[in-house]
């Protein structure tokens, strides 16, 4: 059984990376916000079962991936709601400045071809070549095997790679 006061330091100790995670999925500040919350709210409310020798990183990851999915299932629903009252739906994100030089217009054409890949190998891609998770702990999070985490992996990165041939990466790394 996890201490208060263990849960505590292991929540500062990864904050900031599942933020990043949630926000890179999301690329929306208030979703990453609000499900970075709500992961650490969940994690907080069953620590006390998770058994000493868990891998703490992994479950926490595990956790922001469900919800992930949750929120995109809904964003789904609340399109189609919007859809069928002949409303739209507000997809716009004001928060994003314009980007200027050659490495920002990079990273911006990397996160807007990452976040059209699917969601599952968007998952997997962000929690192998951003988080560096290994292939077994990327499975569990996505429900899958580690084998079939490899392929999302491999097939996204293949993807990214063909949306940005032809652009200067020269000293630069394929991700957002």
């Amino acid at each position: 059984m996890m201490s208060d006061r263990c849960f505590e330091a292991l929540l500062s100790d990864h904050h900031a990376e599942i933020y990043r995670y949630v926000l890179r999925v999301t690329g929306r500040r208030q979703d990453a916000d609000d499900l970075a919350q709500e992961t650490f709210l969940r994690a907080f409310r069953a620590h006390r079962s998770l058994p000493p020798d868990a891998n703490f990183r992994a479950w926490l990851f595990a956790i922001a991936t469900n919800l992930t999915r949750n929120h995109f299932r809904s964003q789904k629903r609340r399109r189609l709601a919007y859809a069928e009252v002949g409303s739209e739906s507000p997809e716009t994100d004001g928060e994003r400045p314009d980007r200027v030089t050659l490495s920002q217009e990079l990273e911006s054409a990397v996160e807007q071809v990452v976040s059209g890949l699917p969601l599952k190998q968007r998952l997997a891609f962000l929690q192998r070549k951003i988080h560096g998770l290994d292939y077994e702990t990327i499975g569990r999070s996505i429900e899958c095997s580690a084998e079939t985490a490899r392929a999302h992996v491999f097939q996204a990165l293949r993807k990214v790679r063909r949306a940005l041939e032809g652009r200067e990466l020269i000293g630069k790394e394929l991700v957002p």
